[in-house]
C-alpha cells in the first residue's frame, strides 16, 4: 500500500467502540508501512503501538467536549491534507465531517459507523446531510448485518459489513485479576456494563429489579460511567434499591461478569455490543432487549439468549423469573451462543479490515 493511512478518532472515552479502534488500529500498525492516528487525546502512546499520533500538545483538549475536539481534530487533518494527497483516511468517529473535508481534497475515505441510525437525529434535513454525506465516501463500513439493511433503507447506502474482532483470549486473561467478590452466596447475581447514559437505558433494568425484588433475592452490578450516574443513583434512593444494587466503574468489568449468573443488556439501540460477546466468552447466560441492531443478531432471534422489547421492564422481569425457573433450559441457550461465536473471530474480522483498505 503505497498511501498513507490516517486514522481519524478525535475522541476516546473508553467505551465498545474505543476497544474496537485499538484493536483494529494496532492490527493495521502491523501490516501497513505507515499509519498515522489523528485525536484530541495526548496520551495514548501506551495503548497505540507502531503509529504516528497527531494531536494538539496542551492538555487543554481532553477535557473539552465531543463537538470541540471534532473540529480541533478537522482542522489538524486539514493541515495535513495541504501538505500531502497521496493519503487515505480511516475514521471512527465525526464521521461527516471527516468526508466532507476529504472530498473537498479528493482524498479517498472509509468510515465505520459504531450504532444504529435508530439512534441519529430524527430531524429530516439532518438525515437528508447523513444520506447525502455518508454517499460520498468510498466505503462505509458497519458491522452487524441488520445494520447494514438499516443504512441501505434510511440512507440509500450500500456499506460493508464486518463484525467486531474478538479477542477470545485477551477477555479470558483479563477476567483471571483477582477482584472483591461483590455478590453474596445464594443470590440471582445479574450484571450490566454500559455508559451510564440514555442509550444504554440502565433504567429498564432498575425497574425491572424493583418488581422482582421482594420475590427472590437478587444482587445487581451496574458498570458504567456517564451523565446519567446522578438519575440511576436518585432511582435506587427512591425505591430503596440500596442494599440490592452497586453502581461503579472499572476499565476492567471482566472478573466481575465472570461472579455474575446473568448478564443484562437493557440498551434503546446498538451497533454490535461488544459486552455481550464478552460475556459469552465468559460463559453468561444473556438477557437483552431487542434493539437496533446486534442483539438480536448475537443471540439468534432468541435461540441464544433471552429477549425483550425495548424499555419493556414488566417483560424483563418475566424473562428474569423464567431464567430462575428455567436454568436447564437457558444452559442449552448459552451452549447456541457459545458455538456461534466463530463469526466473530479476532483474526477473520481483521483480515476483512484490511482487504477493504488494500482494495481503496
Amino acid at each position: 500500500m503505497k498511501k498513507k493511512l490516517i486514522i481519524f478518532m478525535p475522541s476516546v472515552e473508553g467505551g465498545g467502540v474505543e476497544k474496537n479502534f485499538f484493536i483494529i488500529s494496532n492490527y493495521l500498525a502491523n501490516k501497513l508501512d505507515k499509519v498515522f492516528l489523528i485525536t484530541a487525546e495526548n496520551n495514548l502512546s501506551k495503548k497505540i503501538k507502531n503509529i504516528e499520533i497527531v494531536c494538539p500538545r496542551s492538555n487543554f483538549w481532553r477535557s473539552k467536549a465531543r463537538f470541540r475536539k471534532y473540529i480541533i481534530c478537522v482542522f489538524l487533518l486539514i493541515k495535513i491534507l495541504l501538505k500531502n494527497r497521496n493519503i487515505l483516511v480511516f475514521t471512527f468517529q465525526a464521521n461527516l465531517y471527516a468526508i466532507l473535508v476529504c472530498k473537498l481534497f479528493r482524498i479517498s475515505i472509509i468510515s465505520r459507523s459504531n450504532s444504529s441510525p435508530s439512534g441519529w437525529s430524527k430531524n429530516f434535513i439532518k438525515n437528508y446531510i447523513y444520506k447525502v454525506g455518508l454517499n460520498l465516501a468510498d466505503t462505509i463500513i458497519v458491522n452487524s448485518i441488520e445494520f447494514k439493511r438499516e443504512m441501505k433503507k434510511k440512507f440509500s447506502v450500500n456499506a460493508t459489513h464486518i463484525y467486531n474482532p474478538l479477542n477470545k483470549s485477551e477477555i479470558i486473561r483479563l477476567s483471571k485479576k483477582k477482584v472483591k467478590n461483590l455478590f453474596p452466596k445464594k443470590t440471582l447475581k445479574i450484571i450490566s456494563v454500559g455508559r451510564l447514559v440514555d442509550q444504554k437505558n440502565q433504567l429498564t433494568l432498575l425497574k425491572a429489579i424493583n418488581i422482582i425484588k421482594n420475590l427472590y433475592t437478587v444482587r445487581v452490578v451496574l458498570i458504567g460511567r456517564g451523565v446519567d450516574f446522578y438519575k440511576i443513583k436518585d432511582y435506587i434512593k427512591l425505591k430503596k434499591l440500596s442494599k440490592i444494587v452497586k453502581v461503579f466503574y472499572t476499565p476492567n468489568p471482566f472478573p466481575y461478569i465472570k461472579q455474575a449468573d446473568l448478564f443484562i443488556l437493557p440498551s434503546k439501540y446498538e451497533g454490535l455490543p461488544n459486552v455481550l460477546l464478552e460475556s459469552i466468552v465468559l460463559k453468561k447466560v444473556i438477557i437483552s432487549s431487542a434493539c437496533p441492531t446486534g442483539p438480536k443478531e448475537i443471540l439468534l432471534d432468541g435461540k441464544a439468549g433471552l429477549l425483550f422489547k425495548v424499555g419493556n421492564y414488566i417483560e424483563l422481569s418475566q424473562k428474569i423469573i423464567f431464567y430462575i425457573k428455567n436454568k436447564t433450559k437457558c444452559k442449552k441457550l448459552l451452549n447456541t451462543s457459545i458455538n456461534k461465536l466463530n463469526r466473530f473471530d479476532y483474526k477473520i474480522n481483521l483480515k476483512k479490515y484490511l482487504s477493504v483498505i488494500k482494495n481503496i
